[in-house]
Order: C-alpha cells, then structure tokens, then sequence
C-alpha cells in the first residue's frame, strides 16, 4: 500500500540553512527556492530579508550580468532574483518598500543612458509595480521627491518596460484620493504634453510607437475609470487634458510639420482613432448600431472633432501623394504602388469620422471628395481587406446616419448645437438632416455608388469568364450592394434614396435592377449557408447490402422494424419490464408481460390486391429445402432442443377486414374450441372452401429466414414457442 512508503522529503534548502556559511547563490541554485518563498518557509524569508541579500536580489535586477559568461546562465540569477523580489510575501515588500537605500539603488538604473537592457528593464519594471500595488504610500512618496523622474522614464521610453511603469503609476494606485493626487502630479509634469512631442519627424520609430501607445492605453484606462467613479470624484486630469482641443490640435501640428513621415502619421491617428472610439467596433456592431437608435456608452467630445476639421484637407491630401514606398512582390503579383499604412488609416480615420455624424465633418468631406478617392483605391486595390472593410464602414455610415430631421442622432449631445434645417438654410447652413442627406446625395452621385457596382461587377464576371480568379473585394461589394437595397425598401433615407435611383440614366437604371432582381438574389442565395440534413442519409452497414423476401416499401417490414425498435426506447421499462405489483404476485400476473406483446399489432389487409397478400404470397411460394432430421447434415436447431414439427401456424380470423396469428398444437384432435365465426361442417374443417378463407392443406414449413425472425422475437424476451400460445395477436 501506498502509506508504506514515507513520501515525506524534506527539502534541501533547509539543509543548506543548517549551515552558517551558506551563500544566497547556493539558495538561489535550488529549483525549489521561489516555491519554498511563496510557501512561506519562515527560515528562508528571514534569510533573504537580510540587508547583504536584499542588496544582492536589488544589484542582480539592475546590473548587467558578465559579458564573459555562458548566455543562457547569464540571466539566471537576475530573473531568479526578480521572482523571489515581486513574490508578494508580505516580509520582503516590507523590507524592499521600507528601506530608501534599497529604493535609491533601484531608480539608480534609470540613470543610465540609453538603450537600457530590454530584459534588465522588464525585472525593473516589475518589482517597482509590485511596490507600487503593495506599498504605496512609501513609493509614490519616494517618486515624488525625484525632480527627474518623468523625464528619465520618457528618455527610456523605447523600452517597452517604461510604457508598463507609467501605466501602473495611472491603473494601480489606491485609494482613490491618492490615485488623484498621483494624476494631478503627472499633469503638473506635462506628461500628456511631453508624450505627445515624441510623435514627430527625426526621433526614432520605436520610441514613437510606445509614445502612442501609451497615449492610446492612457486614454481608454482614464475613460474605464471614469465610468467607475462616482459623480463627485474630481475629473481624471489627464483625459481632459488629451480631448482638449489644444491638445489634439498640436498632435495634428506634429504629425504635419515639416517633413511628413509614414510613422508619425500612423502613430498620431491611433490617438485620434482612439479619441474617437465609442466601445462598439466592427461592421455588424455598426449595422446593430445604427439600425436599433443604439445609445453610445461614450459619446466623442465636440472639442476633438472641432480640433480634426481643419486638417481633414492633410488627410486628404494623404490619400492623392502617400508617402514613397518601393514596389513589393505579393502573391498576385509584383505591386508597384503599395497602399501604404498611412492611406489606410487616413481611411480607418474617415469611417470613424463619419459614424459621429458630425454636421460640419459630414460637409467638409463632402466639400473635399473624400468619399470618391476612397472609392477609388476600394477598386484599384482590389485584393487589401483591410482598405475594402473600411470603405465599407463609411458606406454603412453615411446611408444609416441619414436620419429624419425630427430624429436626435446618437452621439451628438456633447456638439454645439446647430439652427434647425430649415427651407431657406436647409443645404448651406448645415443642419443634422442636411449634411447627412449631402453626404448621401454626395455618394450616389458624385461617387456614383451604383454605376460602380455594376461596372466592377460585370468586369469580374468577365475575368472569371475567361479563367481569372474571382477580385477579392467581390465580398465587400456584394454587402455594399445589398445594403444599398436594404436601405431602399426599408430604411432612414429609403424616400431619398428612391429618388437618387430614379435619377439615374434610363439603361443603368435597368441594369440595376436587373442585377438586383437576378444576379445580386443568386450570389445571395449561393451565399447562404444551409444546414446539413440527414433525412436523406443512408447508413453504411453491411446490412444495407442483405437480401430480403419482401420488398423495400411494404408496411409488414416496417411495423417489424418498428417492433424491434421499442425495445431500444426510454420507455422500455414500462412497456415491458416488470412493476413491484408483478414481482409480488407473480402467479396472478404471469401473463402480464406477453399481454403486453400483445398489444403491438400486425395487421394484414385482407384485401387480395394489397401490398400485404403479395408479400405473404411472395413468402409462401419461396422455395427453401426443408428440414429432414433423417439426413446427415448437421441441423443449426438442434442443440436448441427446438422441435418446430409439431407446431401448426393459423390465421384467425379477427374483426374488420384483416388476420391475427394464432398458435396452437399440431393435429387433427385439437382440444381448442372452434374459433367463432369459422363456418365447418360437421366440426371437422371441411373439404368446403368459402371465397376469402386462407387454405393452408399445401402450407410450406417455415423458412429460414422466417426461422430466424421467430427465434430474434422469441430470444429477446425470453420465451419458448409454447408460452405464446395464449398470445392473442402478434
């Protein structure tokens, strides 16, 4: 037995504590030594805690290792070190977060020049987050007292490490009036301002991508926050700060100031895109968006887009002269003008424009063409997804954005409000019902939406015809298409987009709806996935294959098979198990099961013409060679002691036009009563035939397949040939 065996191990680190000259790297070599730390084996933390060891786990996390050592054991001891410091016991924090010295020997390494060790900056980073979740109050006060803090942690902000440390500064402190106080003293450092220089022309790309994203992440934890916050909790400085229109007018001023670069456009539109969120994102969400009046759990200060509108001319100006790229080689072939990052988010920035439905934002693209450029590169880069979805998005946005004038649109409570679009500056002035229906009226004429489909349709349709593979944003205009004709049969604009169409030469006006009526209808009903059916599924069994006297379709095989399959049913136990009342009175109820098999019932149609005579008759007239115990060969029967001689089958007849099987013993000198109804004179069964009796002088014995289905029935409940005998029906 297993309790025979002392499975106890004590472990070897409590040995090495035996001994007074023991070393933190011989603790440190142990595999066990950071389970044992998080075990709280009170020897092993009082160790550690001790000022030489805590100096040696700070020093290993914050020096760079010997060049001269082997490369995977350079490290070791550092991330050991780094473990056993953020292990979250309750001693070291204690001791880490209490001690200045220590505290001073780790913001030592922020003092060195760039680049820092990307790893050595990680175990940095980690054990002062764990300080600052764990000992707060000493921390942030340590911080606070170093002038050069914020500048030092934005020198090494291309290590990835000080991006996570200024997060936590922001997402971890507690409680909530040192967490404000913590934001105020980032606002007073202008780290909002300074993160924002680094996004410009001549500094290196990696230090501005983690300016952006710190930007980005600074913006939805602030905005997280906030909705968690009670009403009179003081507004998170930070985020007023960056949807200030000062603040997003100077991203824009470094993004197009002087000589524009791929990099900082990229990285200043992810703050703008991030500015302009509002927690719902794909095209699906967009089209529930819109379609059900869905409220935003954030609407977009009117302060940021005030800040966009002057440079959407930049934007556009992006998508006619992007920034140089070479050619690249696809797997389409060779592309000698790539779309570039930055012409796709100038689109991702235009479809997020267009959802806020902002009056004056709607006008300006309108003004500038945006929509038709967009359209343009849609088709011209016909196998980039990621261009085609956005397109797509402004599409869906300009049609269910276009609501009554009547209608708030979502969204808009934080804009400056706007005159009521009136006849006389109904256009012009720009009221919430105007500028939607420009922007419209804008994209199926001046964009001609329509004719587009069509062409780029028909021009597929040709590629394909001649061996082509089918365009890639065949998919996207498919849905396009189809929510042009959602919109005109039911939708906010459906008036006004009836009119557009109507509008349209006489042959295109036909063509489209041809196309809606025939083409657009097959390529959806193709598109539908149907669910698999297995009604008409055969199985594979052998069985399939075995030969039967009757046929396929006749309902004597059928009632069989449905005989066969109520054994398999949840409900066998009831229909033909035993209740307690049998097994107590076993003697009055011994029938009671076989009345039961009685109840299921083969009927056979009297009628000579039905599919029932010809399939008794088809099974009488078959010629199997009968059973003769005289010859040699060996009977299958025989061990059973089964002796079918002396049985005689009858049909009776019942009530109604149909026969029941009865069994009874073979002879002439039945001591059974002449059924009711059977006309014999004399008693003796006749030589007289009555039209419509069976004749059974010329019977043939029973085949063996009919052998084989009585003994299946007789086997699966048990029974022998003798006790069906007071079987009324079968």
């Amino acid at each position: 037995m297993f309790w025979k065996f002392d499975l106890h191990t004590t472990s070897h680190i409590d040995q090495l504590l035996d001994r007074e000259d023991v070393t933190l790297r011989e603790l440190m070599e142990e595999d066990d030594v950071l389970q044992e730390c998080k075990a709280q084996n009170r020897r092993l933390l009082l160790f550690l805690s001790q000022d030489h060891c805590m100096t040696e786990l700070v020093n290993l996390i914050t020096t760079e290792p010997p060049a001269d050592l082997e490369e995977k054991s350079r490290f070791k001891f550092p991330n050991i070190a780094c473990e056993l410091l953020t292990s979250d016991v309750s001693l070291i924090n204690d001791k880490l977060g209490g001690d200045e010295s220590l505290l001073e020997t780790l913001y030592h390494f922020l003092e060195q020049d760039p680049p820092l060790n990307p790893l050595l900056a990680s175990f940095f980073s980690k054990t002062i987050g764990n300080l600052i979740a764990r000992k707060t109050e000493q921390v942030i006060s340590f911080l606070r007292k170093k002038d050069g803090f914020i500048d030092l942690v934005l020198k090494h902000i291309d290590a990835s490490a000080m991006m996570d440390l200024l997060l936590r500064l922001i997402s971890c402190v507690e409680p909530a009036p040192l967490r404000q106080e913590v934001l105020n003293w980032l606002s007073e450092e202008k780290l909002i301002q300074r993160l924002t220089e680094l996004i410009h022309t001549g500094k290196d790309e990696e230090r501005q991508s983690n300016a952006s994203q710190t930007l980005c992440d600074i913006i939805r934890l602030s905005r997280d926050q906030a909705n968690q916050m009670q009403e009179n909790v003081e507004a998170d400085p930070l985020l007023a700060v960056l949807e200030s229109q000062e603040s997003v007018a100077g991203l824009l001023k470094t993004m197009f100031e002087g000589e524009r670069s791929e990099a900082s456009i990229v990285n200043g539109t992810q703050v703008l895109l991030t500015l302009l969120e509002t927690r719902r994102s794909g095209l699906e969400g967009l089209m529930d968006l819109y379609s059900q009046g869905y409220e935003r759990s954030y609407t977009v200060n009117s302060s940021i887009l005030h800040a966009i509108e002057p440079h959407l001319k930049d934007f556009q100006q992006l998508l006619l002269n992007p920034p140089k790229k070479s050619a690249i080689l696809t797997t389409v072939g060779l592309l000698e003008e790539p779309l570039g990052n930055a012409r796709l988010h100038v689109a991702r920035l235009v479809a997020a424009l267009l959802q806020t439905s902002a009056p004056s934002v709607c006008q300006e693209l309108c003004k500038l063409t945006t929509m038709d450029q967009l359209l343009d590169l849609f088709f011209k880069y016909s196998w980039n997804n990621f261009l085609h979805f956005q397109v797509e998005l402004c599409v869906a946005s300009i049609l269910n954005h276009s609501v009554p004038e009547e209608r708030p649109i979502p969204g808009l409570q934080n804009h400056e409000e706007k005159p009521p679009a009136g006849p006389e500056n109904q256009g012009e002035a720009g009221g919430e019902a105007g500028e939607p229906a420009k922007a419209s009226d804008s994209l199926f004429q001046k964009c001609r939406l329509v004719q587009r489909i069509l062409d780029a349709w028909e021009e597929n349709d040709q590629i394909q015809a001649e061996g082509g593979a089918r365009r890639g944003n065949m998919g996207h205009l498919t849905r396009m298409a189809n929510m042009v004709v959602q919109n005109l049969e039911k939708g906010p604009v459906q008036s006004q987009i009836s009119d557009l169409i109507k509008e349209l030469p006489e042959d295109c006006r036909g063509h489209w709806e041809s196309f809606v009526d025939e083409t657009l209808r097959e390529t959806n009903r193709r598109n539908t996935v149907e669910l698999v059916s297995t009604h008409n599924l055969h199985s594979s069994s052998e069985d399939d294959d075995m030969e039967s006297p009757f046929p396929n379709d006749l309902s004597l095989q059928q009632a069989f098979s449905d005989y066969q399959i109520q054994q398999m049913t949840a409900n066998f136990v009831d229909q033909f198990g035993f209740n307690d009342e049998e097994f107590s009175e076993h003697d009055e109820n011994i029938n009671a099961t076989f009345d039961r098999i009685a109840e299921i019932n083969f009927n056979l149609d009297a009628d000579d013409n039905s599919a029932n005579a010809t399939a008794f008759e088809a099974c009488c007239k078959e010629r199997i060679r009968q059973f003769d115990d005289a010859e040699e060969e060996e009977d299958i029967w025989e061990e059973k002691e089964i002796n079918y001689a002396t049985q005689t089958f009858f049909l009776l007849p019942c009530e109604g036009p149909s026969w029941t099987a009865s069994f009874g013993e073979a002879g002439g000198n039945s001591s059974s009563p002449d059924p009711a109804g059977w006309d014999s004179p004399g008693g003796s069964g006749g030589d007289k035939q009555e039209a419509g009796w069976a004749n059974f002088t010329e019977f043939q014995p029973f085949s063996r397949w009919e052998l084989n289905t009585l003994h299946t029935i007789l086997y699966t409940f048990d029974v022998s040939v003798w006790d069906i005998v007071n079987l009324s029906c079968f």
